[in-house]
């Protein structure tokens, strides 16, 4: 039986994507704002673009002063927040329920009139920003460098999946006060946008302030580009060694696959199959290599889910020191392949439907994971009220289905794997 979350939608007259769920619980509002515009947007040479917007939003627009946005939710009790990713940028403010107009106003002016204060001395701030960030977050700390290395593995010459959101630095350094301009141009405005209120405000008056605030905006976006075309699991296995010495703790295992796209019904067919794999603590890398064999410290598995025709799922082991990193990966070749040929145990797809479902319900349970799964569900698959049928959809797959799935994306010949060493193999 489907969920009953309280979920309207609306679509202003130019374009915006307006949802809400109403819920008195608690007197706040979170209000997150989805902008269909990621790393997979950005063209050829001018990289980065798409995070360093991130930043740009909060450095003031026309009629708020740079760090006022901030600084006047602060006061008031709210706070903010944005990222982005491969295929969106979120930005995310929780408030009183008295501060709601307040917010609605400024996430307006940011969206709508952000150019007058995009400035040179702006652009050259943030861009620094992002400089220092890529060096504490990617260039110098353990493993920084593996999901970028992933993509190049996993994805051909050109993809849009290919980079790494952060960008590269020469193009973000190349990219124009006119680059940054155009960019905002083309990707923010109301077609592109999902507005999602929910919390302690009246579904009507919702739909009422969203007009207000946002209902004049125009829109000057280029049209989305068309989903590209499913690429194959890839067609034989790749593999990579990084020589890192004492930059890292362990030795790793990063194992990539290609997987379906978020919105193809067999990608929940393959999530369910990492989890049993790799994810839960009755999976059976845990159990053999872990517990029995003791020849790895840590494991985990993930399925990101992305819509360009294409998703990316990950099996990550921390080689235990003194292990060879070569016998446990012909060890999860086994295990991988033995998946592919039996299937999940009842008791491993069980434990992975209900780890599903207990996390959904949870992060609906909150105002800030609901809002950002509504934004996420009507701009992946143009239906906000999908947040209900999730768990129903995940208690649907058989074992034969996620036995299949993994027979032709998750098998050791159709996989990238990334070696993380001390030193040069032998």
């Amino acid at each position: 039986m489907p969920l009953a979350l309280p979920v309207a939608s609306r679509t202003l007259a130019n374009g915006l994507r307006v949802v809400v769920s109403e819920d008195h619980a608690v007197p706040s509002v979170s209000i997150n704002l989805w902008v269909d515009v990621g790393s997979r947007h950005e063209e050829h040479g001018r990289t980065g673009l798409a995070h360093l917007f991130e930043h740009l939003m909060f450095q003031g627009s026309e009629l708020v002063t740079e760090g006022e946005h901030m600084a006047a939710l602060m006061a008031r009790g709210g706070r903010a927040n944005a990222t982005t990713s491969f295929d969106r940028t979120a930005y995310v403010q929780s408030v009183p329920s008295n501060v709601l107009e307040l917010a609605l106003w400024m996430e307006a002016d940011r969206q709508g009139h952000l150019l007058p204060a995009l400035t040179q001395d702006n652009l050259d701030n943030q861009r620094d920003v992002v400089v220092e960030e890529k060096r504490q977050r990617y260039d110098t700390v353990p493993y920084g460098t593996a999901f970028a290395r992933v993509g190049e593995l996993v994805f051909p010459e050109g993809h849009p999946y290919r980079h790494p959101t952060i960008g590269s630095m020469e193009d973000l350094r190349a990219a124009t006060l006119e680059d940054a301009h155009a960019f905002y141009r083309a990707h923010y405005g109301p077609r592109t946008s999902v507005l999602t209120l929910v919390g302690d405000v009246a579904e009507q008056e919702a739909f009422q302030l969203a007009d207000r605030y946002f209902g004049h905006l125009e829109d000057a976006t280029v049209p989305r580009p068309p989903p590209g075309r499913p690429l194959p699991p890839l067609p034989s296995a790749v593999r990579e060694v990084v020589v890192a010495g004492a930059q890292i703790p362990s030795e790793r295992l990063y194992l990539a696959a290609r997987l379906p796209a978020v919105t193809d019904p067999d990608f929940v067919a393959c999530a369910l199959a990492l989890d049993a794999l790799a994810s839960l603590t009755i999976s059976r890398v845990h159990e053999r290599l872990l517990r029995e064999a003791e020849l790895v410290s840590g494991a985990s598995a993930s399925a990101l889910g992305l819509r360009d025709g294409t998703s990316l799922g990950l099996l990550v082991v921390d080689v235990t020191e003194g292990v060879d990193p070569r016998v446990v990966e012909q060890r999860l070749a086994d295990i991988l392949q033995e998946f592919a040929t039996t299937g999940p145990r009842a008791v491993e797809l069980e434990a992975s439907r209900a780890d599903t479902e207990r996390a959904w319900l949870e992060a609906l349970a909150g105002y800030d994971e609901r809002a950002d799964l509504l934004s996420r569900a009507t701009l992946l698959f143009d239906d906000p009220d999908q947040v209900n049928r999730y768990v129903d959809q995940v208690l649907s797959v058989t074992a034969e289905q996620v036995r299949q799935a993994a027979a032709r994306h998750l098998v050791p010949e159709v996989m990238a794997t990334l070696v993380y060493r001390w030193e040069e193999e032998a």
